[in-house]
């Protein structure tokens, strides 16, 4: 699956150069140019964190709702689960994709690093904009953690880039 990754990602690549350089006329230095190339691969493994974040965020909530478990908070039962799950996906798609760490980086302590970056948007920071999303503003469960990545995408770009799989 990696390899149809990297064959996808050279096109797209190529198209943004396209776009960039030959109908823009613009002119980047490749210092630039391959932070924006990191940057929209982090977006690229971000949206689909996103996607199976929030399906499974769904998934355990509809379940809570179901049976009737803790419907008070629920969403926060679901917005944890739904955390741990996706930032592995993350971290393996960031691992191998975006920061291409290489075999003598250490795994667990990326991995650790990655679970401590997350932990701040995805559980800190997530859960109390749930809470003022949810109780105070009347959003709905199903919508609220969407309002939440305007705010944690950045922060958690920066985290990684700088911190999780520093070199």
């Amino acid at each position: 699956m990696l390899m149809l990754i990297t064959k996808a990602w050279d096109i797209i690549e190529k198209l943004i150069e396209f776009i960039i350089f030959k109908l823009l006329k613009m002119r980047i230095s490749e210092e630039k140019w391959n932070a924006f190339l990191q940057f929209v691969k982090f977006g690229m493994v971000g949206v689909s964190n996103t996607v199976i974040s929030y399906l499974i965020y769904v998934v355990v909530l509809k379940f809570c709702e179901k049976f009737g478990l803790i419907p008070q908070s629920d969403y926060i039962l679901a917005q944890i689960i739904s955390f741990f799950l996706s930032v592995l996906w993350s971290f393996y798609w960031n691992r191998k994709f975006v920061f291409q760490a290489d075999d003598n980086t250490s795994f667990i302590k990326s991995l650790l690093k990655t679970y401590m970056s997350y932990a701040f948007t995805g559980i800190f920071l997530s859960n109390i904009l749930l809470i003022i999303w949810i109780k105070y503003m009347g959003i709905s469960k199903i919508i609220a953690p969407i309002f939440n990545l305007v705010i944690s995408v950045p922060i958690n770009f920066i985290l990684n880039k700088f911190w999780a799989f520093k070199k």
